[in-house]
Order: structure tokens, then C-alpha cells, then sequence
């Protein structure tokens, strides 16, 4: 097991042969965190343990939003009937091997995780009218055939850049394989023009996964409502500003805009949101 100082344990949960899910609090259309503060509020997860993330974060590394400081968290719950955790955390700065280790020690001695889940939004130069996908890439060849039955885009091929390093989510996958861990990475594509707002059609078509692949069994009327509100409000928006009609009425055609109209639409989409 990893050195224990860099983790707090609160409580014991009691779990065998748990599922993982992790989220990063820096994602687009803030898929992973909506997804995961939702599945805690339904299922009522409790937290137990984090990771003190003094040794993975500069000094300049809080944030400040509206005039209020952001202290980066490391926070895993658990919920018990449904024998799941979930983990939900701030990307470290450094130390990535020693951090993900920390949260694998976690996952395999307190809670027995035999399988886990990164999940994440994904900018898409596509309408919000298109239907959302679920992309998937499994860390060995059994999890993408266990995963075969549920509507996921498998065929992805990709390679980090030269002089780049992985995705935290992709590095993760390599050392939960290296311990044997069954694991997946999921990414939902976020229109480019709601990636810094919301997007709830990319949370419900996560949690859908999720509720189908833990028989979960979650009612999923107050997300369907917050869709239709959404929905309301964009088609307000086309309707009072017939310029920013015209830019998505072109993405549905599928036919592509350039830079500068790209920055207008995503400016005057996040400023009637904002009025909203």
C-alpha cells in the first residue's frame, strides 16, 4: 500500500467488489462533476476519505472566482446499498504517479474496487440538437468486450502528441490495469458553445450508462425537466437573436463557421444564459 500520509481515511466503508467512478473538477460542460454531485445527492453517498493535496499543488495553485478562493479538493463517498464509490477531485499539478497511486490504494485496500470509470466532457463542433454519444477506451481487451452490450463508440484510435504527456484519466487507466483493476474512460461531446455552461443531455447520457451498468434504477425526472428547461432557454435565444439562430441553424445543416462567428455564438449564447 502507498504511504498513508497523503490520505485521510474517516470511515471504513463496507464494500466487496465495488465500482469506482471518478470525476476532475476541470472538465467541459462540467460533465464529471454534475454527473457525480448527482449521483451522491440520489444515492446519498457519504464521504470517507481524501487525499491531502499539499504535496500535488503549488502555492499559486488556488484559483480565485468571484472574488472568493477555490481550494482544490480530493474527496471520495461511498454508497453502500448500491456498492459504489465515488471519487471526485481537483487535477493535481505534479506528482501525478504518486497522486493516482494514492487514489488506487484507496479504491483496492478500503473499498475491494474492482472496476472503475473516468468520466469527462469533450468540446464537439456540433448543434446541441444532435444527439448526445458516449465515448469510450477500455485498459485491456476483456473490459471492451464486457462493455460491447451498452450503446457506446469504441473505435477511437489516438495517440498523445510527441512531447506531450497522457491525459490524467488515460494515466490512470495504465496504473489501474498494472493492478489488475478493470477500467474505462467515458467522454460525452459537449457543444463547443455550451462547453462553459451546461449541458444536461451530456449528464443524463453518462448517468444512463452508469444507471444500466450498476442496475441503479435511478428516476430521472428532475434531470429530464432541467433538459426541457434548457432547451427552453436556447430556443429563446434563437428566437430573440436571429444572428445566433442562423449560426446553429448552419451547424445542424452540418455545414461549419469560422473563428470569429464560433466566438460570437459561444459569447452570445453565454451571455443570455448568464441573463437567464
Amino acid at each position: 500500500m502507498g504511504e498513508e500520509h497523503l490520505f485521510k481515511i474517516y470511515e471504513r466503508p463496507e464494500l466487496q467488489s465495488s465500482s469506482l467512478v471518478v470525476a476532475w473538477s476541470e472538465d467541459a460542460g462540467k460533465v464529471g462533476p454534475k454527473v457525480v454531485d448527482y449521483l451522491n445527492k440520489k444515492l446519498r453517498g457519504r464521504e470517507f476519505a481524501e487525499i491531502d493535496l499539499v504535496d500535488f499543488f503549488p502555492l499559486d495553485g488556488v484559483s480565485v472566482e468571484n472574488d472568493v478562493a477555490q481550494f482544490p479538493e480530493s474527496k471520495f463517498y461511498w454508497c453502500q446499498g448500491e456498492n459504489l464509490v465515488i471519487f471526485e477531485s481537483t487535477p493535481p499539478s505534479s506528482e501525478w504517479y504518486e497522486f493516482l497511486s494514492s487514489v488506487l490504494d484507496i479504491a483496492e485496500h478500503y473499498c475491494k474496487v474492482k472496476e472503475l470509470y473516468t468520466i469527462g466532457g469533450m468540446v464537439s463542433p456540433g448543434a446541441h440538437t444532435t444527439p448526445r454519444a458516449l465515448l469510450t477506451v477500455a485498459n485491456s481487451p476483456e473490459v471492451k468486450r464486457a462493455l460491447s452490450q451498452y450503446d457506446l463508440i469504441s473505435n477511437m484510435y489516438y495517440e498523445t502528441l510527441p512531447g506531450q504527456r497522457p491525459t490524467l484519466s488515460s494515466f490512470l487507466l495504465w496504473a489501474a490495469r498494472r493492478r489488475n483493476i478493470a477500467g474505462a474512460n467515458l467522454w460525452v461531446p459537449v457543444p463547443f458553445y455550451l462547453v462553459t455552461a451546461e449541458d444536461p443531455r451530456a449528464w443524463k447520457k453518462t448517468l444512463e450508462f452508469l444507471d444500466n451498468r450498476f442496475g441503479l434504477s435511478i428516476d430521472f425526472t428532475d434531470l429530464d425537466e432541467e433538459v426541457a428547461r434548457q432547451n427552453e432557454k436556447i430556443a429563446q435565444a434563437r428566437s430573440q437573436l436571429p444572428e445566433l439562430d442562423g449560426y446553429i441553424g448552419r451547424l445542424e445543416s452540418n455545414l461549419s463557421l469560422t473563428t470569429g462567428e464560433s466566438e460570437e455564438l459561444v459569447k452570445a449564447m453565454e451571455e443570455f444564459l448568464r441573463r437567464q
